[in-house]
């Protein structure tokens, strides 16, 4: 009877370990389902690296997160749709681009806040976008445009 305490005692240890991980982790990527604020849209020409669950930052801090990404039939455009956290006011004349966190990175989209006095609702579209750039096709350009100047 012993073996079969132990082994109990210890699979149940275990199992409180990998619960207690699971959590954190949750709550750690911001996957909980307890997330309190607003969403906004956007229509990109390129959403390259970004998908449901990206984050949304202004500032460099993570303010939301995309919620929902869908190809338009009629523009064949990324139409977006995000979340930023409440209590964040976010004034209507910023722009959202798609930003790239370095090299090896991925891709990210940014608010880049505008000076109006005013600010979006929820439900409201981000009429300025820049989509992204890909880091090959600049490269390409480089190579290309280098060899001219010779």
């Amino acid at each position: 009877m012993s073996h079969n305490t132990t082994e109990i005692l210890v699979g149940g240890a275990v199992l409180a370990g990998a619960l207690a991980f699971a959590v954190y982790a949750g709550q750690a990527t911001g996957l909980s389902g307890t997330t309190s604020g607003y969403e906004l849209n956007a229509s990109f020409r390129s959403l390259e690296g970004v998908a449901v669950g990206t984050d949304v930052r202004l500032a460099g801090v993570k303010i939301g997160t995309v919620t929902d990404v869908v190809l338009n039939p009629q523009t064949y455009r990324a139409d977006t749709r995000f979340s930023v956290k409440q209590g964040i006011d976010v004034p209507d004349d910023s722009a959202a681009i798609i930003a790239s966190e370095g090299l090896l990175g991925g891709n990210f989209l940014e608010i880049v806040p505008g000076g109006s006095e005013f600010y979006f609702e929820p439900g409201d579209v981000v009429e300025d976008t820049q989509g992204a750039v890909s880091l090959i096709s600049l490269l390409i350009k480089f190579v290309a445009g280098s060899g001219e100047e010779s």
